[in-house]
């Protein structure tokens, strides 16, 4: 029964075009049929045959001739296979028409491994279907892109079915569905070079044509989009025509795969981003409702394109993208997840439990981290201000254990943080012992600006490089920083003069060449307030009425006092031998100076009371320099409630038994 409910489908399918392998099913005993019909059952395995002499469409029917025998046809060139095998192919052929066995012989393709079985799989059959052939043409495009070559094979390219496979594609391009002509023109693009001839401009052509007509929804609009961009680049003329096609299409509905391919795709034209900044917000919209759907490979591929395309009005997205990437920091690669990170510090953002999974992910792991995404973390550490010890403890480990796999710039960018937060590991001996013969033996190998960035970073935590002062010093290596600019910038101007300070302060043996004076600045304070930051007037407005009321003048202290070793001073008061304070304008019988620093947050670590290495740096000089210097934490100042408090804390400061102020 079950086998004759099999021949009444097979024979009454509209598409089967088997007539050879009908006939031969007939004239077989019922015990052989049964055998045939068990043998599909099992795994089949399709033999490769020998390629036609002419390229013939895959999508007809193939020409039959009769065998030796008589008994049953064969198409023409093709051996003659076992009862087995004819079978497979009755029952390939079946699932072909059958819209659901079409998909499970779709299903097969993603098996094959190489090029070769899938032309093998292909010529097993009569008649292939566009969602098949589409299907196959991709497969052997993502089989062949994983070499590593940019195009197909010679072989490949003059196999027989592999032509008849395309002929269809160049000759009919109209006849193919809207999915299908997307699906064609994305598997070309996984090589970005296609097979000569005219197959791909008959295909672009048809999707302009379709493109006037509107005869394609956003789903093979985004799809399109990125498949042109692969395969004529980001002066495609008909790219453009996808984007202001989309830019009046709603995207409300569409898929997130879709979206993450709309952003690489606007991403690869970043000098675009204005003029299609109407769809970038409809997308950035759109990724709001559906960012729970995205994997993790697309949630850094979006903050990627989110980088790339300065869309800093789409903070709220990537605030929820960042608390999404929290539950997925182990399943990143290493690259995922450095542009996961570079995007939150681009965007500003500071997400504590995705910090406590990375400092997880990366203390569970050090030694065998990629050295690039250790800098990546301790950057993100040192630009939003996070003093994660893990992660700086895993970075320095990492570095002592293998430091020859840090490129320089690697090597500048993992030690920089440690200045900036103020912060020596647990093994920073070995650290900076790595550090000195890593540049004693690659001193040259390091651009001229990172590597000042790394001396003087190393000099904020009290790791002065007088060994390589002299270098830095030199004329020679003051010409490689300026390279071919006009003159030197005006930050590593003022690290420049740091270090000089820095020499003459912290290191008095040193006795190398000094600064010449035309590379010094008169003042740390730069725009970038990297050696300096800039007191907070809300603060600064706090102390001020308080002080007037406990010296009884305004004219009692100075504010924002540029002094003669290039700091500048919040608050100065003059105190003359006695210890009784001056008038600020006076400039005789100056016994003393005390500077008071009023510390905001921003001067400290986020979230701690642990300052940045420029502000220790700074208060560690100044009582070199001879000033009494006080410190006015924001977190103390906010514990007080009113002015008089106020009053009574600057007392308590500055008239202590121990500072001698009267």
């Amino acid at each position: 029964m079950a086998l004759a409910t099999v021949w009444r489908n097979l024979c009454h399918s509209p598409n089967l075009r088997v007539r050879g392998a009908l006939a031969a099913l007939k004239c077989q005993p019922g015990h052989h049929v049964h055998k045939g019909v068990q043998a599909c059952l099992c795994p089949w395995f399709c033999p490769l045959r020998p390629a036609p002499s002419q390229a013939k469409s895959l999508h007809t029917c193939c020409e039959k001739v009769p065998s030796e025998n008589g008994n049953d046809p064969h198409p023409l060139q093709e051996p003659e296979f076992s009862q087995v095998a004819c079978c497979d192919r009755l029952e390939g052929n079946a699932k072909i028409a059958a819209g659901a066995g079409g998909q499970l012989c779709c299903g097969r393709l993603s098996k094959f491994a190489s090029s070769q079985e899938v032309l093998s799989f292909l010529s097993t059959l009569q008649a292939v279907p566009e969602p098949l052939a589409t299907g196959a043409l991709q497969r052997i495009c993502e089989v062949e892109s994983r070499r590593g070559d940019s195009s197909l094979p010679q072989e490949i390219l003059d196999n027989g079915v592999f032509e008849a496979l395309c002929l269809p594609f160049e000759q009919e391009p109209s006849s193919l569905s809207s999915a299908g002509l997307v699906s064609v023109l994305r598997a070309l693009a996984l090589l970005r070079v296609v097979p000569q001839g005219r197959l791909l401009p008959s295909l672009v052509a048809e999707c302009r044509r379709r493109l006037q007509r509107d005869g394609l929804d956003v789903q093979a609009l985004c799809v399109l989009g990125e498949s042109l961009l692969k395969l004529q680049g980001p002066d495609c003329s008909t790219l453009e025509l996808v984007l202001d096609e989309l830019q009046g299409r709603s995207l409300e509905s569409v898929a997130p795969e879709d979206l993450v391919a709309l952003y690489r795709t606007l991403q690869e034209c970043p000098e675009k981003a204005g003029r299609y900044q109407g769809l970038l917000d409809k997308v950035n919209t759109a990724c709001l409702s559906v960012f729970l759907g995205l994997s993790p490979t697309s949630i850094s591929q979006v903050l990627d394109a989110l980088v790339v395309l300065d869309q800093s009005q789409a903070l709220s997205l990537v605030i929820r993208l960042a608390k999404y990437a929290r539950r997925h920091v182990p399943a990143f690669t290493g690259q995922e997840l450095g542009k996961v990170i570079e995007a939150l510090a681009y965007f500003g953002h500071s997400d504590r439990v995705f910090t406590e999974a990375l400092e997880q992910r990366l203390s569970t792991a050090s030694l065998t981290q990629d050295p690039e995404l250790l800098c990546r973390a301790v950057q993100y550490c040192s630009r939003r201000r996070v003093l994660s010890r893990p992660i700086l403890d895993s970075a320095a480990e990492a570095f002592v254990c293998r430091p020859h796999e840090f490129s320089p710039r690697q090597v500048a960018e993992l030690i920089e943080p440690f200045g900036r937060l103020n912060y020596s590991p647990p093994n920073a001996t070995a650290l900076f012992r790595s550090l000195e013969s890593e540049l004693a033996t690659r001193f040259r190998d390091f651009p001229p600006r990172a590597l000042l960035n790394l001396l003087h970073s190393c000099s904020l935590i009290e790791r002065h490089p007088t060994n390589l002062m002299a270098k830095i010093f030199s004329p020679y290596f003051l010409m490689q920083l300026q390279g071919e600019e006009p003159f030197v910038d005006r930050l590593s101007l003022a690290q420049l003069t740091h270090l000089l300070l820095t020499s003459f302060l912290e290191c008095p043996f040193y006795k190398g060449p000094r600064l010449p004076p035309k590379f010094q600045v008169k003042s740390f304070l730069t725009p970038c307030c990297a050696l300096e930051t800039p007191m907070d007037f809300h603060l600064y407005n706090l102390v001020k009425m308080a002080l007037i009321k406990l010296l009884g003048s305004r004219l009692y202290f100075g504010v924002r006092v540029l002094t003669p070793y290039n700091y500048t001073i919040d608050v100065e008061l003059k105190l003359n031998e006695e210890g009784f304070i001056l008038p600020f304008r006076v400039e005789e019988d100056i016994h003393k100076r005390v500077a008071l620093c009023l510390d905001d947050a921003r001067r400290f670590c986020l979230n701690s009371r642990h300052l940045l290495g420029k502000e220790a740096a700074k208060q560690r000089q100044l009582r070199l320099l001879g000033y009494h210097v006080v410190q006015i934490p924001y977190y103390e100042v906010e514990l007080l409630k009113s002015r008089l408090e106020m009053v009574g804390y600057l007392q308590r400061k500055l008239f202590s038994p121990g500072t001698g102020i009267h």
